[in-house]
């Protein structure tokens, strides 16, 4: 495996005559905030529970941390938080992250510490003598985090994380998952808010059908090529564009749209700019004005799912 984290082929799983992942195909490294997109029914949560062995797949394999996906010793070194989750809410928030510490095989002498300080981390250091059932659901969406944590996994699957959350608790959690990151934990996160996922991950994958469909890679130096990258989206100001000068903008660009003197055109490479610049000129056109612009993450899921669903 080296240093990738995950790695899947062709995973499939049908329930009766229904398939709700068709063939899933995923390489994660190491170190990566990893986003995991699509619309509701694309096999997201079934994908995940195949992943943290608790479904077992119909065809296909793969391994989690250098083990087949399923080993139960491996599961030590996962932290999750699902969805959908419930807690005993007759504990303190001390006493149910103990208890996660203990069931995930942290040592005694640590147990107290590890809980104290990752209360803290998550902004529940003032409530952790408080029973779980006077939390509000912020509250216990960070607790919940906070029994994922707790004993400092290798890798980190997240399930709508900051439902729920308030735009401080938005930004902590992110903060903390940055940290994460920094210590060499991976995150595998799975979201409907595409803003947070897009100032938080550095590559993000979109499935239809338990399918991959379309990788971006988020961060700066993404190249926009060979169906990586942020698509850079050029807005340029011009005048007296010939048709024949708009349709030679295909070389470098997959989408060209005009509005009077403003030309729209997504660029295969962020390195073309220049490019189409030249082009623009060199065949008579007035350049009045370039700015370019990282196409946004919402924008990308409803162009890349949008026939689909009917948007």
């Amino acid at each position: 495996m080296g240093d990738l984290v995950i790695e899947t082929h062709e995973l499939r799983k049908e329930f009766g005559r229904t398939i709700a992942v068709r063939g899933l195909s995923l390489r994660v490294p190491r170190g990566e905030i990893f986003g995991f997109l699509g619309p509701n029914g694309a096999g997201k949560s079934t994908s995940i529970k195949m992943l943290l062995g608790l479904v077992h797949p119909t065809s296909g394999d793969g391994q989690l941390l250098g083990a087949p996906i399923g080993d139960v010793a491996t599961r030590a070194r996962i932290g999750f938080l699902p969805e959908d989750f419930k807690f005993y809410d007759w504990l303190t928030a001390t006493e149910l992250v103990e208890l996660h510490a203990r069931l995930v095989g942290v040592e005694s002498r640590e147990v107290a510490r590890r809980t104290r300080d990752v209360l803290h981390l998550v902004g529940l250091g003032p409530h952790r003598d408080r029973r779980v059932r006077g939390f509000s659901k912020g509250m216990l969406q960070r607790l919940g985090l906070a029994q994922a944590l707790v004993h400092e996994p290798d890798v980190i699957f997240l399930d709508e994380p900051t439902s729920g959350l308030d735009p401080i608790g938005r930004r902590m959690v992110r903060d903390i998952l940055r940290a994460q990151r920094a210590r060499g934990a991976t995150v595998f996160l799975n979201s409907h808010l595409l803003g947070e996922i897009e100032i938080t991950c550095d590559r993000v994958v979109f499935i239809k059908e338990g399918q991959v469909i379309e990788t971006r890679d988020l961060r700066p130096s993404g190249d926009g090529a060979g169906g990586s990258g942020a698509e850079v989206v050029v807005i340029a100001k011009v005048r007296n564009v010939s048709p024949e000068a708009e349709a030679g903008l295909s070389r470098w660009c997959t989408s060209v749209s005009r509005n009077g003197e403003q030309l729209a055109m997504t660029l295969r490479s962020r390195d073309s700019s220049a490019d189409v610049v030249r082009h623009l000129v060199t065949a008579g056109a007035d350049v009045l004005e370039v700015s370019p612009q990282r196409e946004p993450l919402e924008e990308l899921f409803v162009r890349i799912m949008g026939a689909d669903r009917g948007l």
